[in-house]
């Protein structure tokens, strides 16, 4: 006869910083079985404070109070990106786990200490990129890998989206060079970033023009970058901040034996020359463009991509099942975005190692 499994203890998990992506961090958290929320951290108590009575948890006075708390395991990192390796590095020390915003960091250099500081205490590193996990992505991941695309000719991402001034004047982080580690490119199109490596693959070299043409902001509000990729392939990078009203995010894979279209997260185009009968069943779902509101509001994302990251990261801690998304991976954004800044301050083309 066999046993009752007893049920899997949910991982405990800390939030640091208590801001709008804290929110959405803590709803995922709750919504889950496996993970469990204790409580907030942020360097201003009453925000902290704010958040625990939201979701009723505890809010810490202080970060080592949040360290040695032994009911976390992990720790969600929802600060400017410029401060994640001020806290992601004690956390590692602490012996806990990390899911981190993207970009795990503004340079490579902090970057490159915060996944050594992680492997030095045993502790594992997931960095937020949480469109992989969507089955429109998983499906473009198969088809390339099965080489339904032939070769590859065109790998392109385009995003033409709009804030307008009160969304930089209303945080003193944002739009600076120091804490958001650039404008257009490394805050919001990231997760294209991301999206064109775990694709299509490493990049070869980069040349990039930039400009900040609408905002008084230190960093860049519009940004054009070609894109030579490693399996030789071409491709284009071409963001925004200044696009009124805002228009949904669109990326592109094609080959010569085929082509792929998202925009935002939804698939609007899947077309093969070699016909298989899973390609009737996926172009009957799509329903044509994505939601264009992620052009024009910031906080317009649900947290089912979020979900899926957290259960992997907590059934990866609880279960030791393989992480799908890791510190190295989340380093290959972070060193695309930064030779293209590279190359738009030389004016020069940026060769990849």
């Amino acid at each position: 006869m066999k046993k009752n499994t007893p049920p899997v203890k949910p991982v405990g998990f800390g939030i640091i910083g208590a801001g709008m992506i804290a929110e959405l961090h803590a709803k995922s958290l709750q919504a889950l079985d496996n993970t469990e929320l204790v409580g907030f951290y942020d360097a201003n108590p009453a925000a902290a404070k704010a958040r625990a009575k939201q979701f009723h948890c505890k809010a810490y006075d202080d970060f080592e109070e949040l360290l040695a708390d032994s009911a976390i395991e992990a720790v969600t990192i929802a600060t400017p990106s410029g401060l994640h390796a001020s806290v992601a590095i004690p956390a590692a020390k602490a012996g806990k786990h990390i899911l981190c915003e993207k970009p795990l960091e503004v340079t490579l250099e902090k970057v490159d200490k915060i996944i050594a500081a992680c492997d030095e205490n045993h502790v594992l590193l997931s960095p937020v990129f949480q469109s992989r996990f969507s089955k429109p992505v998983q499906l473009v991941r198969e088809a390339m890998l099965g080489g339904r695309f032939g070769r590859m000719v065109l790998a392109s991402a385009q995003m033409r989206w709009y804030r307008d001034t009160a969304y930089y004047t209303r945080s003193n982080w944002r739009g600076t060079w120091k804490m958001d580690g650039g404008g257009a490119l490394m805050n919001q199109a990231i997760h294209m970033i991301d999206l064109l490596l775990y694709i299509n693959g490493a990049p070869a070299e980069v040349s990039a023009i930039a400009g900040t043409l609408t905002h008084s902001i230190e960093v860049e509000d519009n940004l054009c970058a070609t894109v030579r990729w490693r399996n030789g392939s071409f491709g284009t990078i071409e963001v925004s901040t200044s696009c009124a009203p805002g228009f949904p995010r669109r990326i592109e894979f094609s080959g010569s034996a085929g082509s792929v279209s998202f925009e935002e997260d939804s698939m609007i185009r899947w077309e093969f020359l070699d016909h298989q009968p899973i390609d009737d069943e996926i172009r009957a779902a799509i329903t044509g463009a994505g939601d264009a509101c992620g052009g024009r509001a910031p906080m317009n994302i649900n947290e089912f991509g979020h979900r899926a990251q957290l259960a992997d990261l907590a059934n990866a801690i609880r279960l030791g099942t393989p992480l799908r998304l890791d510190g190295r991976e989340g380093r290959r954004a972070v060193e695309l975005i930064t030779g293209i800044y590279h190359s738009m301050r030389t004016g020069k083309p940026y060769r990849f190692e």
